[in-house]
């Protein structure tokens, strides 16, 4: 029996059940006619593809109506019979079988052209959103899901591609062989073909109703999906999975996990049965109307009316009409569905970065060393100006502008000189060591690196003169090679030992099995805290900046751990402008000078036996916060033997 719905109603059906699914996301949605200019400027690169694809989807649809006329007139053929009937119907197959040919090699270059243009897009929009996001400040991503980041790069650049694939092609298919059918079916038989019609609403409405609710199991499978991908994300990682360890969860976690995948599986079930549902009522209804043109068929061929063979087209056409019309009917869904996954993609391309390198930007001198606070005052963006609301998963942004972090704070670090900031927590220093390498921009005031603002200094050439080591370095999962040539990545395996060597960590990386193609594992868990340090260490020397920021860099660490870091960082500093955070004692008192930073400004600044004598914040500090022990470690040692 053939398929009262065909090829073209099968894909008709699915597309249907799609669109159905998301018409409540979309139909709330208004797209932009500058968001409809932008995909067209997208799809302007492969115009050419396009129209070629469309032309071959054009050429399937005739096929796909010329067959069923010339399986009639086989009919026909040998209806009438006559000397000429069998050749005639030879060359009727022969037809036939050409179309079916024809309609292969179509069917592979409309595949090969819409893998073109899809994967072509899936790659523009992704590599632009991509580069686009690397590019964003850093409260962006201290706001941002990190999922629903994800998802853009993915489920969203996926769905903006069917516009110009299964979307585009199906709109343009489905139009042109409803046209090219109903004309051929009106021409043959009009009474007929109002017949095969009348039994289409008796589909079209319920299969509305199963959509809604395929709708609303569907979002209550994406919600639980996506619950369970964060849940696994968060446990799997190392940080999670010791937690659940630690405080001994496991079964608890493994019963939470279950109870969302049952739910899961239950409405797996149900959205099987209401699919499935839905196409046997699409076949059903199909076939019916398949049996009333035979049946008023017959009777009309029986009487004179019309041929055996028309009625065999206008029956084999039916079920070229049924898919188009159902896909069709809901073609703005379709569409809109498309392009509502561009507009989403489109928010996040048009969030301004923060940071940009200006026009005419000059290079920062090569070993400059001197660093300058004039006057700068800062405070962190609104979360207006650096996020989305739908990546915070919140109703609306916070357009709330927070008091200045930093409060007119001057100072100059010369050449070679090691300057250290203290102060109680959220007094400002990390943020001042942001601003040296420009992570954000100065509200008011400048900042100079070798005399250059860092606003109109090349973004290559501050990042050279700069290198930070922060309380938590953050490791790859990659090689011990590849987290070095992070900072020089032509850097040779004798660099590397060196700056291992130099980092008091070479021993340890040559007692390893795989040496530096050692995997570092997460976030570098494979290694010990004074490890990860050291092996920061290692690509700071790598990269030889001539200023360097320490952020806490010993912060955390026991006594042994720190002792091997502060031998490394004596390394690390000789030579080069030292910016230090730092809040055990042992890592400031040989600074040059210390800047005492409380509520964003500095309030006190000078050595550390001066500032001792004059009983003031810092006194204070030295007393509650820092190490009491004053001998001198071996980086206090180091330091002052370079001196």
């Amino acid at each position: 029996m053939v398929n009262p719905m065909g090829s073209a109603g099968s894909m008709g059906g699915w597309s249907m059940l799609r669109a159905l699914r998301h018409r409540d996301e979309v139909t709330a949605h208004r797209v932009s006619r500058r968001s409809v200019r932008r995909v067209v400027e997208f799809a302007r690169p492969y115009r050419r593809d396009i129209v070629v694809f469309l032309v071959t989807v054009v050429l399937g649809a005739v096929i796909g109506v010329a067959t069923p006329v010339l399986a009639g007139d086989v009919v026909n053929a040998i209806s009438r019979g006559g000397p000429d009937a069998g050749r005639l119907v030879v060359l009727l197959a022969l037809a036939i079988a050409a179309l079916a040919v024809l309609d292969a090699l179509l069917s592979l270059a409309q595949r090969w052209y819409s893998a073109r243009i899809g994967e072509g897009i899936i790659l523009d929009l992704r590599t632009r959103v991509y580069d686009h996001v690397q590019r964003m400040p850093l409260q962006f991503f201290s706001r941002t899901q990190t999922g629903a980041l994800v998802s853009r790069l993915n489920n969203d650049v996926i769905g903006a591609q069917r516009a110009f694939t299964s979307t585009l092609s199906g709109v343009v298919s489905n139009i042109i062989q409803l046209i090219l059918t109903a004309a051929v079916m009106f021409t043959l038989s009009w009474q007929i073909t109002v017949l095969s019609l009348v039994l289409l609403p008796i589909f079209v409405i319920p299969a509305r109703r199963v959509g809604r609710r395929l709708a609303e199991i569907t979002r209550e499978s994406y919600d639980l999906d996506a619950k369970m991908n964060a849940t696994m994300t968060e446990r799997f990682g190392v940080a999670g999975a010791l937690l659940v360890k630690l405080f001994g969860r496991p079964d608890a976690e493994a019963r939470r996990f279950a109870e969302r995948a049952e739910r899961v599986r239950d409405i797996g079930i149900q959205s099987a049965m209401y699919s499935r549902t839905f196409f046997v009522a699409m076949l059903l209804v199909a076939s019916l109307a398949q049996a009333l043109t035979y049946g008023l068929g017959g009777w009309l061929a029986v009487r004179g009316a019309v041929s055996a063979g028309t009625v065999v087209t206008l029956a084999l056409l039916l079920t070229r009409l049924y898919g188009p019309l159902t896909a069709l009917s809901n073609v703005r869904v379709d569409v809109m569905s498309a392009l509502v996954s561009f507009d989403r993609v489109f928010e996040v391309l048009d969030l301004t970065p923060a940071i940009a390198e200006k026009p005419g930007a000059v290079p920062v001198p090569r070993g400059a060393g001197r660093l300058e606070f004039r006057d700068v005052w800062f405070r962190y963006p609104t979360a207006a100006e650096v996020s989305l609301a739908s990546l915070e998963d919140v109703a609306a942004l916070d357009r709330t502008v927070s008091e200045p972090v930093l409060r007119g704070v001057s100072f100059t670090v010369e050449p070679g000189q090691m300057v250290a900031l203290v102060g109680p927590s959220g007094a400002g220093k990390s943020t001042i060591s942001m601003l040296v390498s420009r992570i954000y921009d100065v509200t008011a005031g400048e900042v100079r690196v070798g005399g250059v603002d860092v606003r109109d200094a090349t973004l290559d050439s501050l990042r050279d003169a700069i290198g930070v080591v922060t309380q938590d370095s953050h490791l790859f999962h990659e090689t011990i090679a590849e987290n070095l040539r992070y900072a020089k990545p032509d850097a040779t395996d004798d660099e590397l030992w060196a700056a291992l060597r130099g980092a008091q960590i070479e021993e340890l990386v040559r007692g390893l099995p795989d040496g530096l193609e050692t995997v570092v594992g997460e976030r570098g868990y494979r290694f010990s805290g004074g490890e990860k340090q050291r092996i920061a260490i290692a690509r700071l020397l790598l990269k030889a900046p001539p200023i360097v920021i320490l952020d806490e860099a010993t912060a955390h660490l026991d006594s042994e751990s720190e002792a091997a870091v502060q031998r490394a960082l004596a390394v690390a500093l000789r030579g080069r402008t030292a910016l230090v955070i730092a809040h055990r004692l042992s890592t400031i008192r040989e600074a040059d000078q210390i800047l005492v930073l409380d509520g964003g400004r500095i309030v006190e600044r000078g050595r550390h036996d001066e500032l001792v004598a004059v009983g003031g914040l810092y006194a204070e500090l030295y007393r509650t916060q820092f190490a009491v022990a004053d001998s001198p470690t071996p980086y206090a040692e180091a330091i002052g033997a370079e001196r």
